[in-house]
């Protein structure tokens, strides 16, 4: 979709786009409240801005539209699109591992590993979910806000373009 498009649209087909970038009500509601937005850079800039207010106990809808790494997306099209996108890096050859690792990390964490997957190989995300199984809870939660930061960004930068 456009800018254009985007600033013209109504809420709610601005909110449904929005969404299936970052499934956290009041983000989603300041962007829509923001617009008309004059450049991509400025909807980024307020994206961003909304983003650095995320808290944890926002997270739990944000988390249920994301898939395991590893596994295919159950959601809608456009989730599986993302997502299938997203985790191109991991080869058939690591899913047993990611899954073993996605079963090890929910039972100390108590929610899905997340990482943004965009450009990183399996083995990446392979090291980097080792790693993040030796964080304590608190700093486990900034690491997963600070990823649906990204994975949000991305998706906006793909769902609305300058022109």
């Amino acid at each position: 979709m456009t800018l254009a498009a985007f600033n013209a649209a109504a809420d709610d087909a601005a909110a449904e786009l929005l969404n299936a970038c970052l499934d956290i009500g009041e983000w989603v509601a300041a962007l829509v409240a923001g617009r008309p937005y004059p450049t991509a850079d400025a909807l980024r800039a307020a994206a961003s801005e909304a983003s650095a207010l995320i808290t944890w106990d926002q997270v739990a809808s944000a988390l249920a539209r994301h898939p395991r790494i590893g596994e295919k997306s159950t959601g809608s099209a456009s989730d599986a699109a993302l997502s299938a996108s997203e985790q191109s890096g991991v080869a058939v050859t690591e899913v047993a591992e990611l899954a073993a690792g996605n079963v090890r990390y929910e039972a100390v964490f108590g929610h899905i590993f997340l990482i943004c997957a965009s450009g990183l190989s399996g083995a990446q995300m392979l090291a980097a979910l080792r790693q993040r199984l030796t964080n304590d809870p608190e700093t486990e939660h900034a690491v997963v806000i600070y990823e649906l930061r990204k994975i949000a960004h991305l998706r906006l930068a793909k769902a609305v373009s300058s022109e």
